[in-house]
């Protein structure tokens, strides 16, 4: 069991002063009779709490480096908010509650919360099926009747920039413990948007 800063000095008082001072072996069978149910210091022991003390002028533990430990409260606060809102960002709740993000991300990670990233996939519509197989369809046939139908298709691909602050996988997540299988409906045509389209 290590010592704490009352037990140094008591170690201190049995060491002595002057032509009362005992020796390291007198001080460590001392301090055993006094607390026969812990264990025994050894002499190094009671040489280095003595030479700190010469050195020092006292026996204090010296401060610890790092960060400080985040304490209970600000923990419970912070599994509070993912809770109160499951979207939240690490930014967000550094910010509202101040403290750093990394903090933020250590708790998440010691409580095992998962930031679960939407996935957007387009709803089908009851016609959508036969819809496809026309359009297959159509193509097969254009394909038979001319061999370079398909090469004078100029294919694009769509990139789609909102202007309202719309949903965005990259910055979207679901702060738990267990994969949610959220959803989120939204529609692709809005008049508030800016689509480019990239010849491929």
């Amino acid at each position: 069991m290590p010592l704490n800063e009352r037990d140094r000095i008591e170690i201190l008082m049995m060491i002595g002063v002057g032509d009362r001072m005992r020796t390291q072996q007198e001080v460590c069978r001392l301090f055993h009779e006094m607390h026969p149910d812990r264990e025994p210091v050894s002499q190094s022991t009671v040489s280095r709490i003595e030479r700190k003390y010469r050195e020092l002028g006292h026996v204090r533990d010296a401060p610890r480096q790092g960060r400080p430990k985040i304490n209970e409260n600000v923990q419970q606060d912070v599994i509070l908010s993912a809770l109160e809102n499951p979207h939240c960002t690490v930014r967000q709740v550094s910010r509202d509650l101040n403290i750093g993000k990394s903090s933020v991300s250590n708790i998440f990670k010691k409580v095992k919360y998962h930031p679960y990233r939407v996935r957007l996939i387009h709803e089908l519509a009851e016609d959508d099926f036969d819809r496809r197989t026309e359009f297959c369809e159509y193509m097969m046939d254009h394909n038979n009747q001319n061999n370079g139908f398909i090469a004078n298709i100029l294919f694009s691909d769509e990139a789609t920039f909102f202007l309202n602050g719309h949903v965005n996988r990259q910055n979207t997540r679901h702060w738990s413990q267990e994969n949610p299988h959220w959803m989120q409906e939204y529609h692709t045509q809005h008049p508030q948007k800016v689509t480019f389209l990239l010849q491929t």
